[in-house]
């Protein structure tokens, strides 16, 4: 399960910000809906992530934040000897929701249509 403890305790203090872009960008690649955002490549990389906050909402159990995470894809050459463009990275970007329980830290990722 993921956990955004650090966000969590940085909650309704002037770290907030900075401590949950730092968390999520540090996430692996598998807990965030990268793969899945794709429109130019055929790979999410883990290279240069770099989360926006949209909006903080906040209820009794939850914060839920809409995020924007600007990254790369990975649009791999064929790896022949003679192939002049072995790899291509393109820009990629999507909206998230992450919703955290304020309890547990537990949190969850949600894919957003643009």
């Amino acid at each position: 399960m993921l956990q955004l403890s650090q966000s969590l305790a940085a909650w309704q203090t002037d770290q907030f910000n900075d401590t949950f872009k730092d968390e999520v960008a540090g996430l692996d690649i598998e807990q965030l809906p990268l793969q899945q955002a794709l429109t130019q490549g055929s790979y999410a990389s883990k290279r240069d992530i770099k989360v926006t906050i949209n909006a903080v909402s906040e209820t009794q159990e939850r914060l839920q934040v809409r995020a924007g995470i600007f990254y790369s894809s990975i649009l791999p050459g064929c790896a022949c000897s003679d192939d002049v463009a072995p790899e291509s990275v393109y820009p990629e970007f999507c909206a998230v929701l992450v919703v955290i329980d304020k309890a547990t830290a537990e949190a969850r990722v949600e894919l957003l249509a643009d």
